[in-house]
């Protein structure tokens, strides 16, 4: 698609993160449909959606094609948690009290949870299980060109779009052979499973997103291939669930080596992680989390 066809650069209102905090938020984990390139420009895809993203001047711009942005413009500002006072939320964590967890905010100010479609968290956490980022990457991209249609701008001849991510309904009807062929492994079967479970419930998706967290995550729990860690990262970057905790060998590393939680379990350091952090445990572990992955290593040669 050329740059003409696109909109011009418009800004987004009260977020001003350095590039590295906006390139965090966008592709360290949250998200896996994302791709940066040497100017700091991001392009990205949900749902119906597709749009880019740089750092400008002073604040976050974005742009989309001519015939998506009207849908973008009233996207984009949600699925980036433009509904959320971000420093109020992050004034409210126990950073006072927790010199680490200040340490982290510090590192990474202007992080934000990104509030993506239910659904397509779903589906990008159940490729995740035991698979770096650029391989979750890799997935999803090719369940889109493989099972997904073309975006549709809805007016009349326009540019030929990248095809957006298959809905549940429409990866009800793949077989898991064909799941294979996306470099699924034994998640295949995880996802196919899950689509015909899907499928025989109409409105299940909908209603475990507007539950509370102990019910939602119950029953994500229900699906094939869905775990604690799972059902968390769908919960808090889906639905918008800020107790929720997720668990994985970054948080493990983290709370072991700053808190001195060696030997705890998953569940343990869960619960620990929602009763130290409070209601917006989420906001805390995604600070941890970011912190973990790109000064750990640096601080343990230090010593800290």
């Amino acid at each position: 698609m050329e740059p003409a066809s696109w909109s011009e650069w418009q800004p987004i209102a009260g977020w001003s993160p350095p590039a590295t905090v906006l390139a965090e938020s966008l592709d360290g984990g949250q998200a896996f449909r994302w791709s940066g390139d040497a100017q700091g420009i991001w392009t990205g895809q949900w749902s119906d959606c597709l749009a880019q993203v740089r750092r400008g001047e002073t604040t976050v711009e974005w742009r989309a094609p001519l015939a998506l942005s009207k849908r973008v413009a009233g996207s984009l500002p949600h699925y980036l948690g433009g509904d959320t006072d971000w420093n109020a939320q992050a004034d409210a964590l126990p950073w006072c009290s927790d010199a680490h967890l200040a340490r982290c905010m510090e590192s990474f100010p202007g992080l934000r949870l990104l509030r993506q479609p239910f659904g397509e968290t779903l589906l990008g956490f159940l490729c995740s299980a035991t698979k770096q980022i650029p391989q979750i990457k890799q997935m999803m991209a090719l369940l889109a060109e493989r099972h997904g249609p073309a975006l549709d701008p809805g007016v009349g001849r326009s540019p030929v779009f990248p095809p957006r991510l298959p809905t549940w309904a429409e990866l009800a009807a793949v077989p898991e052979s064909d799941l294979r062929q996306c470099l699924l492994g034994f998640r295949a079967r995880y996802i196919h499973a899950t689509a015909q479970l899907i499928a025989a419930r109409p409105g299940w998706l909908e209603q475990t997103e507007a539950a509370p967290y102990a019910e939602a995550k119950a029953r994500l729990l229900e699906l094939p291939g869905v775990g604690e860690k799972v059902a968390d990262c769908v919960l808090l970057f889906g639905a918008g669930k800020f107790e929720a905790f997720p668990v994985d060998t970054w948080i493990l590393k983290a709370l072991e080596r700053r808190y001195g939680l060696t030997g705890w379990k998953p569940a343990q350091i869960a619960h620990f992680g929602r009763v130290h952090f409070g209601p917006l445990a989420g906001l805390a572990q995604q600070y941890l989390f970011s912190w973990e992955r790109k000064f750990g290593r640096q601080a343990r040669t230090a010593g800290i």
